[in-house]
């Protein structure tokens, strides 16, 4: 591309030239993929200066773009982030083999980007001979991060670690795998010392723990290390020493096994970590023994992550001292078992605290075996000033400690509440929560992402409709009265990308009375609703740009009788057209039903 020619512009009947090599050096300074977008948008100049200068591109749903317009638009990408199944996969109401593979992008990139550095991938499915080529063909590779992902065993991981000599990231975050052994560690040959970062906290098998040092020792940049469940406890001590400049660090096994502590472990860990001078992330805790935390102290004044989610041996008392000491904490995930007490703890420790996520320890447990209530949640918003992101798992919940949390933090983006029990009400007063969530959407004007649940009639959809105009992603699970519930939301939120609904009666018609609305989306997940085989056919033939998969796991919906009712909907935008991988589970409009109902049920119709 040529950019030694000027380009016009013309302000308040003003004559001005830029360079374009000029414009070019100002767009390395926007790494902000939205931003770019809005950029190219401007003029066919800067949409080429984008074109040919873009190294990055972010893909939300790999079914709504082919690898080859994605190279038909830019030419030169060096870093890839992709995303394969629907967010609800996380909660497995997606079908194993839906798809999502991640073998078809890599085989096209690698003839179009042999000089690909950075692959960042979410919930797809990473074959062995995926991981095979990765290795074998891109010369450059520096990056793999797989979260959430399955398909792949030791084979991909030792092609990966055999040939991607200048690999600095591995990120191996909650991942299925496919018989795993610690072994592949030691294809890293003794020549590697690019390592960065380690994250193979997901894998189920035992660590092969002399390969493991052996590559820790060799890696001087090293500065995340997250183990797994099998890393023992008296190895920790050895890897501290070896990486006292990690920044990140995920514990193996905290526990020896043993009812009595051994000082020579406790002594070990605690001038272990007394030596890490940058840890500020913590993690793991697996089989957590409370006599082996007192070590960590020593770190904890610096720490602005902690992960407390696996430490389920962990009780209230212990969490407390822990976090009590965290006075530069930003974020924090923890189970239930902080408990009110040390959520108070908490709100009175961390100022600085931005982001908190508390998870069940059991889910399934009739009732509730710790105390943790709605009240611990308002502490931590009148203690934390600066608290934007929150995940709070909990069985109770009121209309008035929803009010003073969102008059507490206006300044929230993410609000995702999960009463553990469908449609409880308000237990205070036995009234829907209609009004303790209208007062969050009303109140935090930057809202981004919210999931609800609790007692919810249409009334809460009309605020949702009303007040979240920034609103991007929302979870529905067992809310809503009529389809007007659905259509405050549709005809209302203006930057709403994907949306996730279940077992609401929401039906055909505010689907098809907001088909205009749904083009302007990523995605739309229903199940369990009341939608009709008719009005997706409709949908489809109104959106001939919009994917409208049908999924039919039993084989028992006839795609002929237009009134046969849909178990589960995903609909997504996309510029590629119907995909190629479909499984038999999935109809979608433009197959033939007669040639779909012979394939799943061959005795007839």
């Amino acid at each position: 591309m040529n950019l030694k020619k000027k380009t016009s512009y013309n302000t308040n009947n003003t004559n001005f030239t830029f360079p374009e090599d000029i414009i070019q050096h100002i767009f390395t300074f926007i790494p902000s993929d939205n931003d770019r977008n809005s950029l190219s948008l401007v003029c066919k100049t800067w949409y080429n200066i984008d074109r040919y200068t873009r190294r990055s591109v972010f893909i939300g749903n790999c079914y709504a773009v082919s690898p080859g317009i994605v190279y038909e638009r830019f030419k030169d990408i060096r870093v890839l982030r992709i995303k394969g199944k629907p967010h609800f996969a996380d909660y497995d109401l997606v079908p194993d083999g839906w798809g999502g593979y991640l073998y078809t992008w890599v085989v096209e990139f690698v003839k179009m980007y042999p000089n690909l550095e950075e692959l960042r991938v979410k919930r797809m499915v990473v074959s062995d001979e995926c991981l095979e080529i990765i290795g074998r063909c891109f010369k450059k590779f520096k990056v793999l991060s797989l979260l959430s992902c399955d398909g792949f065993g030791c084979a991909g991981l030792s092609a990966i670690a055999a040939n991607c000599r200048t690999l600095t990231e591995l990120d191996l975050r909650d991942c299925e795998t496919d018989d795993v052994t610690g072994h592949w560690l030691s294809h890293f040959p003794d020549s590697f010392t690019s390592l960065e970062s380690l994250d193979i906290s997901s894998l189920s098998s035992e660590v092969s723990f002399s390969a493991l040092e052996r590559l820790v020792a060799r890696s001087p940049n090293l500065r995340k290390l997250r183990l797994n469940r099998a890393a023992p406890l008296d190895k920790l001590s050895t890897l501290l020493r070896q990486a006292p400049k990690l920044v990140e660090f995920g514990t193996g096994t905290y526990s020896d096994g043993h009812a009595e502590i051994r000082p020579d472990l406790y002594s070990g860990l605690a001038e272990a970590f007394s030596g890490c001078k940058e840890l500020k992330d913590l993690s793991g805790f697996w089989d957590a023994a409370p006599s082996y935390i007192p070590p960590i102290y020593s770190v904890c004044s610096r720490l602005t992550s902690l992960n407390l989610s696996y430490a389920h041996t962990l009780q209230s008392p212990d969490i407390t001292n822990i976090i009590s000491q965290c006075h530069s904490l930003q974020r924090l995930l923890v189970l239930d078992h902080i408990e009110d007490t040390g959520l108070n703890a908490l709100a009175l420790s961390c100022k600085d605290l931005q982001e908190l996520r508390v998870f069940p320890s059991d889910p399934n447990a009739l009732v509730a075996n710790v105390s943790l209530t709605e009240k611990g949640l308002v502490s931590v918003s009148e203690g934390c000033p600066k608290l934007q992101s929150v995940l709070y798992f909990c069985r109770q919940m009121s209309n008035s400690a929803l009010f003073t949390i969102a008059k507490n933090r206006p300044n929230l983006t993410c609000f995702r509440l999960c009463i553990i029990e469908p449609q409880v009400p308000d237990y205070l007063t036995c009234e829907p929560l209609d009004a303790g969530f209208g007062a969050i959407v009303e109140n935090c004007k930057k809202l981004q992402r919210l999931s609800l649940s609790g007692f919810l009639t249409d009334r809460v959809f009309e605020y949702i409709g009303t007040h979240a105009k920034r609103l991007k992603m929302l979870s529905i699970a067992f809310a809503g009265d009529s389809d007007l519930g659905l259509h405050h939301i549709l005809s209302g939120c203006d930057s709403l990308h994907k949306l996730e609904i279940r077992d609401c009666p929401f039906g055909d018609k505010a689907l098809l009375a907001n088909v205009s609305k749904l083009e302007t989306m990523r995605s739309l997940w229903m199940s369990s609703c009341s939608l009709s085989v008719g009005a997706c056919k409709l949908l489809s033939q109104k959106m001939p740009r919009l994917n409208v998969e049908v999924i039919d796991e039993g084989a028992d919906l006839d795609p002929r009788d237009d009134s046969c009712k849909v178990e589960k909907l995903y609909l997504y935008r996309t510029v590629a057209g119907s995909r190629s991988d479909m499984p038999s589970f999935i109809w979608t409009i433009d197959q033939d039903p007669v040639a779909y109902r012979l394939k799943n049920h061959p005795n007839g119709l």
